[in-house]
């Protein structure tokens, strides 16, 4: 009998051991909305990721309201999250919930959206967001072999939200491509909107690209002139831009070229169709799993692997970027579908 009971012990102690090594900790991760399908891609990555990494898992989307993200954080922060993983609505509206995290000696980690002015996060991972841009600036570029070709063509530019630091990232990167045809008048935008403030498109939402893009077409393109190209940061304002050109009659060889990002659902249907020309695929999985990385690390006491700063206005912060790549209806099968990101029933009409 006591043989059997020091087996019992012995197992209780190995499953307490066992369970004390899946609870590595309580990790905050709060993601913006849950109304971009992205975001619901990225939480879900990071929760399985997480999870598998033996960490407790708090992930909070926040509608895109700042004071319930603030809300949530310092829920977080008060239920004994270890570590906070964050990807901001507003990137300069945390210092003071963030703040609290520093004092209670919580790291935070600023996910794909840098963090401004506070000395309270520790690192940053994201993508290369400036070769986001570079990389749809040099496709309209090589698209309309404008080093060669007689022009002019005619564009308009569609940015992300003002409050989103990368937005600027994704739009200078692609305007410092096609700055130099502009000013030679071989790229012509016939609104004049080309500064970042007034494309910029609040909340990255389709329905206020579509809104806006009806007004362009009435006040510069109604008239039968020929529009060339809409450079659009993302694909939620690309789709937005589409459904208006769609609405407004482009067709054919009137279509023009449109650029994107994060190759949603919709859009990469939208390539196949003709209807957008090229996303850039940011695969979330390897986001994510860099991001555990980063997260296991820190929890663990040892340094993450960095690649990287970002000036946040205060400090250089120790970064990690990941590698954007291009998308369009000729890969989309190899990148998507293949690697297991959609299966072909999700792109299936």
């Amino acid at each position: 009998m006591k043989k059997v009971f020091a087996i019992l012990l012995a197992l209780v102690l190995v499953m307490s051991m066992v369970g004390g090594a899946l609870a590595a900790g309580k990790v905050g991760v709060a993601m913006p909305t849950q109304s971009l399908q992205r975001w619901n891609q990225d939480g879900e990555n990071m929760k399985k990721e997480l999870e598998a990494a033996g960490f407790e898992v708090d992930l909070q989307y926040a509608n895109n309201e700042v004071a319930m993200q603030v809300s949530q954080l310092e829920n977080m922060i008060l239920n004994d999250c270890q570590l906070l993983v964050v990807a901001s609505i507003d990137g300069s509206a945390l210092g003071t919930v963030l703040a609290q995290a520093k004092d209670a000696g919580i790291p935070v980690i600023a996910y794909d959206r840098l963090i401004m002015d506070t000395d309270a996060i520790s690192y940053y991972t994201t993508f290369d967001n400036y070769a986001v841009g570079t990389i749809q600036g040099t496709y309209v570029k090589d698209t309309l072999d404008l080093d060669n070709a007689e022009g002019p063509f005619s564009i308009e530019f569609f940015g992300g939200a003002a409050d989103d630091n990368n937005a600027r990232f994704f739009f200078n990167g692609a305007y410092d491509v096609l700055k130099p045809y502009i000013e030679s008048g071989k790229l012509v935008c016939a609104s004049g909107q080309t500064d970042f403030e007034t494309i910029a498109t609040p909340s990255w939402s389709s329905e206020k690209a579509q809104a806006r893009m009806d007004n362009l077409i009435s006040a510069n393109y109604s008239d039968g002139a020929k529009l060339d190209v809409v450079l659009c940061s993302n694909d939620s304002t690309a789709l937005g831009v589409t459904n208006s050109l769609v609405n407004a009659g482009f067709e054919g060889d009137a279509y023009p070229i449109i650029t994107g990002q994060d190759c949603d659902i919709a859009n990469t249907k939208n390539m196949v169709k003709g209807l957008q020309s090229m996303s850039v695929f940011k695969d979330t999985r390897t986001l994510a799993s860099q991001t555990v990385l980063m997260v296991s690390d820190i929890m663990n006491g040892a340094t993450p692997e960095t690649n990287n700063v970002y000036d946040n206005n205060v400090f250089e912060v120790p970064s990690f970027l990941c590698v954007p790549v291009f998308a369009d209806a000729s890969n989309y099968t190899e990148l998507l579908v293949d690697s297991g990101y959609y299966t072909a029933e999700q792109l299936a009409e």
